[in-house]
């Protein structure tokens, strides 16, 4: 049974990886329908989960469709097909989601509308801000598809994952946040974190348009947010009791299991290199 869970783990896992960056680099098309279908999938899955765990009714559809939205309202923005005046729908429908609840004579309309402005916030804005990674404008004003950036975020957060789990099965000794993830450690957190780093530092040698220790810096940040991301999807489980999100990827739970780095590493990795530009 554990040679079979550890094989199913490693294709899925193996699978995942090539569908993400095979997407990411063969073109913006593939990119932008790769992720709308993720931040569909992702949106889903947590209101069924405040559905079924939290007496709570939202709209999934309404949330489906605003997640989806703004992903592709971001999209038109990031490449200048459409001015800020795309966001106006969405806006519409943070609109409707909060006055519907006047009518619907739900039996508990202020939850419903939290965890319905939650699931945009925690799950369709991240996705949606990919774009910002994904479309640079160059000195001239020419706008470019740079897949680097979004890719960097995965590769990024993956080792960070894999070099927290090797140093904290060796080393680990003390509990980073015993509260919520018992088997975090400092010093996995720590060996991680470096693995980032010097992953930075390579990434700057193949991809020059940010200097290495820019690439190192914004390896570190996505280390630091990816932690805290994977810190609150385990604290919005452990509040539900439930072990995984879903089953979406056997052997790996489901969609916010493995995206939940993901979920506060990019709004992050989008400031950190707003400041970046500033100075």
């Amino acid at each position: 049974m554990i040679k079979n869970n550890f094989i199913q783990r490693t294709v899925t896992g193996a699978l995942i990886v090539a569908v993400l960056v095979c997407c990411i680099v063969i073109s913006p098309i593939s990119f932008a329908i790769l992720f709308a279908i993720i931040s569909a999938l992702a949106v889903h899955e947590f209101s069924n989960l405040v559905n079924n765990n939290e007496n709570v009714s939202t709209n999934v559809v309404i949330n489906i469709l605003g997640g989806v939205y703004l992903f592709f309202a971001f999209l038109g923005f990031c490449m200048n097909l459409s001015g800020s005046q795309i966001f106006i729908p969405y806006l519409f429908l943070i609109i409707y989601l909060i006055i519907s609840e006047l009518y619907l004579q739900k039996s508990n309309p202020v939850n419903n509308m939290a965890y319905s402005t939650l699931t945009q916030l925690y799950i369709g804005l991240p996705f949606a801000l990919l774009n910002v990674l994904a479309f640079q404008v160059d000195n001239t004003g020419t706008i470019s598809y740079n897949y680097a950036l979004p890719l960097s975020i995965f590769i990024f957060i993956w080792l960070n994952d894999t070099g927290a789990y090797c140093f904290g099965t060796l080393f680990g000794k003390h509990r980073l946040f015993e509260r919520i993830s018992p088997k975090k450690s400092w010093e996995g957190f720590i060996g991680g974190a470096v693995i980032t780093l010097i992953t930075g530092f390579v990434l700057g040698r193949f991809f020059p348009f940010l200097s290495s220790i820019e690439w190192a810096g914004l390896g570190l940040v996505v280390s630091v947010f990816g932690t805290w991301g994977d810190l609150a999807e385990s604290m919005i489980k452990r509040h539900m009791g439930i072990k995984d999100s879903g089953t979406f990827f056997p052997g790996h739970g489901g969609i916010l299991d493995r995206f939940d780095s993901l979920l506060i590493a990019v709004p992050a990795a989008v400031i950190y290199l707003y400041v970046i530009t500033l100075f």
